[in-house]
């Protein structure tokens, strides 16, 4: 025979020779937990069905209006925490469950049996299911709907609590700024007024205008020099010319071209006092000129009556322009150099600030970044806080998120738990399994010698012979009584088992 087989056959016979605890031990266990199990108590699950909408038709149209929250995450957040702590004592004082718990013992085993028997299960994109397993039917029930009630509170709270807070974080800013922004404008004030004069204006920084200044200076130099150039130039061509000329022609008493040029520089005059005062250089050279030349004009009209027809003398037109031309030069070198010692004054006054100016205007540049900061951070906190109105206006006025109870809270006719027929197969079963390994263990603690190969290989003798044992018939009749018995037992301890699932499958009020 095979060792393998034949050594699994000495264990089987082991095993039968203590087959009584094999049976006593699978009645011990079956009667206790048969007892058990029907002491306990059954427990009912109530469930509902609820579908979340986060699909709003507001979100295209209030596009960068208000903010839009993540709904979704919003929701998968909503489903993990709807067993935290302050949920569960909400839950606990919705359904007056608190008022069974007394001690702070018993408010925490209370705590942690809800949270134990609550489920939240997701049945499909944006579909769960809420559910509680409970001994009384109709706590099941008014749980699952307390929980419904939390979860559709709990999203809809979150959101207008965050939205209260980041308005009130808002407005503290707000005032904040609104508080800089206020010293900042009197300290530029009380700046500007200290040093007035001194301030940088629109044309640059003070390096910028003392270029400016500078170069100003020098064109006007320039121009000084060209205008006293062409003077001498004009007094050199003078000086050629003949005052008279003497001609034929008889001279009218009337001089025209002096008429003439007098007018135009009245016109001139005219122009020029729209823009300036009688004391603007221009209108003063004009003045000059047109005295002198009305002084011309008389001095021609009286030498013009003491003339004869035939032979008269004439002033000479290229003395006289040479002499207009000169008085016009004489007007610009003036003005020029006026402006050449104002532009010189001005690059002084500059120069003398050198020191000064600079660190003014460092100053009031970092005075006035600063400002722009909190005045750009203002604007944009007014804007924020716009937002967030709106946004309050949205969460309070619609319905962001939608929940639809698909199944409302309902209870089950059978009890979920316990699963008797399981447990009643699960006891005689495992009590022959307990009563086999016991019995198994002592045969290995106390081992028997059950063949003549296993005593060949313990003693490594050679074997000379067997002794046989003659049973006698009252032996036998004994033996065979025995076993009607353990078989009778083993028989009784399947119908009681098949007694047990007969009832809790069609005859308990459960069932």
């Amino acid at each position: 025979m095979n060792p393998v087989v034949e050594q699994i056959l000495g264990y089987a016979r082991s095993i039968w020779r203590r087959r009584w605890l094999v049976l006593i031990i699978a009645w011990m266990v079956a009667v206790v937990s048969w007892v058990w199990i029907y002491s306990l108590e059954n427990r009912y699950r109530a469930h509902a069905r609820v579908y979340v909408d986060t699909q709003s038709l507001l979100k295209p149209l209030l596009g960068g209006l208000a903010i839009q929250p993540n709904l979704g995450q919003q929701v998968t957040m909503m489903t993990r925490t709807l067993v935290s702590r302050p949920n569960l004592e909400k839950l606990a004082r919705m359904t007056d469950l608190d008022l069974r718990a007394k001690t702070p013992q018993q408010q925490e085993a209370l705590y942690n049996g809800l949270a134990g028997k609550v489920s939240l299960e997701v049945a499909g994109e944006n579909l769960y299911v809420i559910s509680f397993v409970d001994s009384n039917q109709d706590l099941s029930k008014r749980v699952v709907q307390a929980l419904l009630t939390i979860f559709t509170e709990s999203s809809l709270g979150g959101t207008r609590k965050d939205l209260s807070k980041s308005q009130k974080f808002i407005d503290d800013q707000l005032q904040g700024y609104e508080q800089r922004l206020l010293e900042k404008e009197k300290e530029l004030e009380e700046f500007k007024r200290r040093n007035m004069g001194n301030m940088p204006g629109s044309g640059g920084g003070f390096y910028s205008q003392y270029s400016q200044a500078s170069a100003a200076l020098d064109q006007a130099k320039q121009e000084f020099e060209e205008a006293s150039h062409r003077k001498r130039q004009l007094s050199l061509q003078l000086e050629d010319q003949e005052e008279t000329l003497v001609s034929v022609v008889p001279v009218t008493p009337t001089t025209t071209a002096l008429d003439a040029r007098i007018s135009s520089l009245q016109q001139q005059i005219d122009n020029l006092r729209l823009k300036y005062t009688d004391l603007h250089p221009e209108i003063a050279r004009s003045k000059n000129l047109i005295a002198r030349l009305l002084e011309q004009k008389k001095q021609e009209e009286d030498t013009t009556r003491v003339q004869s027809k035939e032979m008269v003398k004439a002033q000479n037109p290229i003395y006289q322009q040479l002499t207009i031309a000169i008085a016009e030069a004489d007007a610009t070198v003036a003005a020029l150099k006026s402006r050449v010692a104002q532009l010189t004054k001005k690059r002084d006054e500059l120069y003398r600030t050198a020191d000064s100016v600079p660190r003014i205007e460092g100053e009031f540049t970092q005075m006035m970044r600063d400002y722009d900061i909190y005045k750009r951070n203002f604007a944009a906190l007014l804007e924020r806080r716009e937002t967030a109105a709106m946004t309050s206006e949205v969460e309070t006025k619609t319905d962001t998120v939608d929940f639809r109870v698909i199944d409302p809270p309902r209870v089950g006719g059978k009890p979920v738990w316990p699963n008797r027929p399981l447990l009643v197969t699960a006891a005689p079963f495992g009590g022959l399994a307990i009563g086999v390994t016991l019995a198994f263990l002592l045969g290995q603690l106390r081992p028997t010698v059950l063949g003549r190969r296993q005593l060949n290989e313990l003693t490594g003798l050679p074997l000379l012979g067997a002794v046989t044992m003659i049973q006698t018939d009252a032996m036998r009749h004994r033996a065979r009584r025995l076993n009607y018995v353990y078989f009778a037992a083993t028989g009784a301890l399947f119908i009681a088992y098949l007694g047990q699932i007969v009832y809790y499958l069609l005859l308990s009020p459960a069932a």
